[in-house]
């Protein structure tokens, strides 16, 4: 007979606080946030299959006889509480609609509702049929450069019956991954899936990244990647007068920030009359405060900025770290925003999301809206989980707002 495994009360403990800490993160300070997000994220947001595959385990083990005598039922009862815990969540995540709805429906009236009505309902995709969406919309053909750099790429994703002539709207999507890693593949495919099927050109852009990089390059790419969709989205059937952006984390920063500053010429070397300007932002799980040191996690994320990011140190170049910070651009003729933030979001605290949409919608002209995802973790829309299609329903119905009133 082949021999138990040992430990297998361990084995079981681990996988029980690995879904409590899907339920809510099981650390907020300090640099122990970081595997806090890492185990909790797609435990909270891929539940269902993190439970399959242990339910699956369980029964190869139970074959083998791992759940034999005392220590093994106390092992057995231990994972199937956190089969419970996984389940919980996923619960507990299918219940948040309203937290995505309800602040449109505050900030924008009848209007979004009746703009709601419209929309062709989809089937969602689930966490792994998601994963696969860009094949249906980016061919070969469709991955383009926009910048003299090896980084400077883009995916177009587009339907292949969009006519040439339609003047589809667009959005450019701004990969986060703390401006150090940008991938822009497989971020935000639920929201691009979605609006890819319903007629939206969505451009997935990458950009140049630390620590080899060092800021401003990243935000100077994403305008010029915003230059370049303007020139050229034509050619796709894109209306170059509809162009949106959005972006999650360092790409929510991105995005904040391209919005909040068009045509500057600092951030537009080599391309200072191009039109950076857009019909609204949708930053996610943003950074828009790069200089207060004091707060949960704050010594820490300064400390990487000054280190990897920014590469000077903040009392030298305070007003670096001043010109980046998304908050400190408010404007009264600021496109509108949707911000949007998860409360137990362990990498960005949720003050930051609450603090920057107060104060822009203290002197914006445009609505704000900002939404607030209870228990969500960073990242919450990446995966086609609920909270990925929530996500995307929300955001394709702002975006349908704006334009709406637009035209």
């Amino acid at each position: 007979m082949r021999r138990r495994r040992r430990f297998p009360v361990v084995r079981a403990t681990a996988e029980v606080l690995n879904a409590a800490n899907a339920v809510q993160p099981l650390g907020r300070e300090g640099y122990v946030t970081i595997p806090v997000f890492f185990l909790g994220w797609p435990t909270g947001e891929a539940a269902p299959v993190i439970a399959g595959a242990s339910m699956l385990d369980a029964l190869r083990r139970g074959i083998r006889g791992d759940f034999r005598g005392t220590e093994g039922r106390i092992a057995l009862g231990l994972t199937a509480a956190s089969w419970a815990l996984l389940g919980y969540v996923y619960a507990r995540n299918k219940r948040s609609r309203p937290a995505f709805e309800e602040p449109l429906r505050k900030a924008l009236g009848d209007d979004y509702v009746t703009v709601a009505k419209a929309e062709r309902r989809r089937r969602p995709g689930g966490v792994l049929r998601t994963s696969w969406s860009r094949r249906a919309y980016v061919k070969k053909t469709d991955v383009v450069r926009y910048g003299p750099h090896r980084a400077n790429v883009a995916d177009i994703w587009h339907r292949s019956d969009l006519p040439l002539d339609g003047k589809a709207p667009v959005l450019l999507q701004v990969p986060g991954g703390a401006w150090a890693i940008g991938m822009r593949r497989p971020q935000a495919y639920p929201l691009m899936g979605h609006l890819a099927d319903r007629g939206w050109i969505c451009v997935s852009m990458a950009y140049r990244i630390s620590p080899r990089h060092t800021w401003p390059a990243h935000i100077i790419d994403v305008k010029r990647a915003l230059a370049w969709v303007k020139e050229n989205i034509a050619d796709y059937g894109g209306d170059p007068e509809s162009i949106s952006i959005t972006g999650g984390s360092a790409g929510g920063h991105l995005c904040a920030l391209t919005a909040l500053t068009p045509n500057e010429p600092q951030w537009q070397p080599g391309f200072e009359d191009a039109d950076t300007s857009v019909s609204c932002a949708v930053p996610i799980y943003g950074r828009y405060d790069w200089f207060t040191s004091k707060g949960s996690g704050r010594p820490e994320f300064i400390s990487i900025l000054q280190k990897f990011i920014v590469k000077r140190p903040f009392a030298e170049a305070r007003n670096l770290y001043l010109e980046a910070s998304p908050i400190t651009k408010v404007r009264a003729d600021a496109p509108p925003f949707f911000v949007l933030h998860g409360e137990d979001d362990s990498i960005i605290p949720v003050q930051e999301g609450r603090d920057f949409a107060a104060a822009l919608s203290a002197v914006s002209k445009n609505p704000v809206v900002y939404a607030e995802i209870p228990h969500a973790q960073h990242a919450f829309d990446f995966f086609g989980s609920p909270h990925g299609d929530y996500t995307a329903q929300a955001v394709g119905r702002f975006l349908d707002w704006v334009r709406a009133k637009r035209d």
